[in-house]
């Protein structure tokens, strides 16, 4: 009796043993991103979704190994490399121009998929948008290029301010384009702007007394991953001090932020996934398109408005893709 149980048991192990090989032998799919898996999972999630729908399920005919820099882009290069030395055989650099350029840099030949805010052509990560060329293409967001414009809903919806704090990320490349086009935006409508920068948790912590020394009465939160993944502590920090405050993604206003305007993150790396899959299933970058948004969502949240004081005009209500009561 002891002895055909002991041949059982080798009999199972074989088979678990089988079971760990056989998936050790799947293709190997690297995720990184800039901020944190604590906050940002629901982006990993995305992306997952995305694989599926092109037929690739991990654990079954795909693996996946993720690298998060929390916040800390010096660490990017490091984490693509390390991607690479696990041989990885195509990577989605998620989140912004630094994860994409630490990726496209850690190997000449593995596959890339960006996700990113900023023009993609402008820092050297494709040809052109139709027509990337080399190893790397993804999803471009245009979310870096519409500062001016959440300056406009933000005056519209709160009409009395004049001195907005422009919360940036000093090590975001695409940050300067974006405060840029902010301030002209501010400018056009006779408003101030201030610019804080803050990297991490602990800097946007600390950058909130400088912001309310600067007596400003308003807040525009920059397109940033590390901004995002900050979300819950801008947004309490906003609506404690009744700042009137504009974002870039619909997560802001999920969380009690006021207003956002800008293009589906959901769609963003839903999209990433897709394009990881096509890879898989033969595709070259060099020849797949570089994808754009074709809509934005303007999402208010009118429970915040009213806790602020603020009557939100009807026309305004009427071109809400969401409305957050």
């Amino acid at each position: 009796m002891r002895r055909r149980e002991i041949i059982a048991g080798l009999g199972g192990f074989a088979v678990v043993r089988a079971a760990i090989g056989q998936t050790r032998n799947l293709p190997l799919i690297g995720f990184l991103n800039a901020a944190s898996a604590d906050t940002y999972r629901f982006n990993a999630d995305s992306f997952r979704k995305g694989l599926r729908q092109a037929g690739f399920i991990e654990g079954q005919n795909v693996r996946i190994e993720e690298r998060w820099a929390n916040g800390d882009y010096n660490a990017l290069p490091r984490l693509a490399a390390d991607l690479v030395s696990k041989g990885v055989v195509a990577m989605a650099a998620t989140g912004d121009v630094a994860s994409a350029q630490a990726a496209k840099e850690a190997s000449s030949s593995v596959p890339v998929v960006f996700t990113i805010g900023a023009d993609p052509v402008r820092f050297g990560l494709v040809e052109s948008l139709n027509h990337p060329g080399g190893h790397v293409t993804g999803i471009h967001l245009l979310s870096s290029l519409l500062g001016a414009k959440r300056v406009e809903l933000l005056h519209q919806l709160s009409p009395q301010i004049r001195r907005i704090a422009l919360l940036m990320n000093r090590d975001n490349r695409a940050a300067a384009a974006e405060q840029a086009d902010a301030e002209a935006g501010a400018r056009v409508l006779g408003l101030e702007t201030v610019a804080f920068n803050a990297r991490n948790a602990r800097e946007i912590a600390s950058v909130f007394g400088e912001i309310l020394r600067e007596k400003v009465d308003s807040l525009f939160g920059a397109t940033d991953p590390i901004i995002l993944d900050q979300r819950e502590q801008i947004v309490s920090f906003a609506n404690r001090e009744a700042l009137p405050a504009v974002y870039f993604v619909r997560q802001f206003a999920v969380n009690g932020g006021l207003l956002t305007y800008g293009p589906s993150i959901t769609w963003m790396y839903e999209q990433a996934g897709r394009y990881i899959g096509q890879i898989l299933n033969g595709d070259k970058p060099a020849n797949m398109p570089v994808l754009q948004p074709t809509g934005f969502e303007f999402v208010v949240n009118l429970k915040t408005a009213q806790a602020l004081g603020l009557d939100v005009p009807p026309t305004l209500l009427a071109r809400a893709d969401e409305v957050i009561e």
